[in-house]
């Protein structure tokens, strides 16, 4: 069997390349933690892949701005068709359609049964947490391929009901392995609810899921800033308030013309370790920019969501300290203010099951709320190219032909 896959080969650039066949054993390959080399899943299955998408903490390795190494195969975002599986699999079966939640998660250790399996304790022996194709996440190798193992398979994959109607709503479906339950997590801990106001930084598809999960919660007014005046104009395709971070001014008095009032009761960093300054320091990093916004216009009492990636490697920071990830954030203010802080990773598994009932009966369109736009698996490194240079668009990768013109 051959198996194509999107692999990074350097700084702003990745290429389609043949790739080994994947099989239930880890091998060793470019950032496979030794320690993994080797390791056996009779408990893992082997997909072949429906749709995968470009998620924006992949163009954070593909910038350069991590310390993933060349060859790394991408893609963590993954849904399939399982095509075998292990000796040690009960309850998943061949021909299932299944989401792949980004964390890898065991099932078994203490983490794990208590939910959080952002940080699993057995799949990284580096630390806690693991994801497919992804930098000092243990070396699970990556889905933007055409086929890919996943372990611990009965524990991990979300397996849909009814295979017609699953590939019929795969663009929404394939929202279900990241991004739709990491905007949900965001606006969750941060204390969404009915009649919230919500205020979200970052409109690119995280922002866009978070938004679209706000107003699923029962938001009454959901505001997003940004500085893409294309993707302010898809958030506001879909009911949300804008406001343009160019422009002078600030945040609260913004917030005050739309509200009448300068804060809200909730607040979300969608944005990450890669955030630009605003009004007249748009264009200039300021990777903290985002969280002391968030803590001035969140009012007293508030919790702060924050979903947006941030790191403990950056070769690319501004100065020494934002290379270790050590920023120059407020906390003074956020004290003052009694407000709580809920970060890391999404644990997907505490959210995809609702959520995927939601896409399935229509309540939810996190599809278009994104821009969802298939692309085949040859066409990666434009995708990769047109989402970095800020189109208001989700890249989902077809790279069995399998998702429907």
């Amino acid at each position: 069997m051959t198996n194509k896959a999107v692999v990074y080969i350097g700084p702003g650039k990745v290429e389609v390349r043949d790739t080994a066949y994947p099989t239930l054993e880890l091998q060793d390959g470019p950032g496979v933690n030794p320690a993994n080399v080797g390791r056996k899943c009779p408990h893992g299955v082997i997909l072949k892949v429906v749709s995968t998408n470009i998620c924006g903490s992949d163009q954070h390795m593909v910038r350069g701005r991590t310390t993933a190494p060349e060859g790394l195969v991408l893609g963590h975002e993954i849904t399939g068709e399982v095509v075998e599986t292990g000796p040690d699999v009960e309850f998943i079966r061949t021909g299932d359609i299944v989401s792949v939640p980004f964390n890898i998660a065991c099932g078994r250790c203490r983490n794990c049964k208590e939910g959080k399996t952002g940080i699993c304790l057995n799949v990284n022996p580096d630390r806690p947490g693991s994801a497919y194709g992804y930098v000092d996440m243990g070396g699970w190798v990556g889905g933007q391929a055409q086929y890919v193992m996943v372990p611990y398979a009965d524990f991990n994959l979300l397996r849909f009901p009814d295979r017609d109607q699953a590939l019929e709503k795969i663009l929404d479906l394939t929202m279900l392995s990241d991004i739709f339950p990491t905007g949900y997590h965001g606006a969750f801990t941060a204390g969404v609810t009915t009649g919230s106001t919500v205020y979200v930084a970052g409109a690119g598809p995280v922002g866009l899921a978070c938004a679209h999960a706000s107003q699923l919660l029962g938001a009454a007014v959901v505001i997003v800033g940004d500085m893409n005046s294309d993707r302010l104009a898809q958030a506001a395709s879909f009911g949300c308030e804008t406001v343009d971070l160019r422009q002078e001014g600030d945040l609260g008095d913004k917030i005050a013309e739309i509200l009448g009032e300068p804060e809200v009761d909730a607040a979300v960093d969608c944005v990450g370790f890669e955030a630009h300054g605003q009004g007249s320091q748009a264009g200039k990093e300021a990777p903290a920019t985002v969280l002391n916004t968030i803590m001035t216009v969140a009012r007293a009492g508030a919790s702060l969501g924050i979903p947006g990636l941030y790191v403990t490697g950056d070769p690319g920071g501004i100065d020494e300290d934002a290379k270790i990830g050590s920023l120059r954030i407020r906390l003074g203010l956020g004290w003052a203010k009694s407000h709580s802080f809920a970060t890391g990773q999404c644990p997907v598994m505490r959210y995809n099951r609702q959520l995927m009932m939601a896409i399935l009966h229509d309540k939810a369109q996190i599809a278009k709320a994104v821009n969802a736009t298939p692309i085949s698996i040859e066409d990666a490194a434009s995708g990769y190219q047109d989402f970095d240079r800020g189109v208001a668009r989700k890249f989902v990768l077809n790279p069995n032909d399998m998702i429907a013109a």
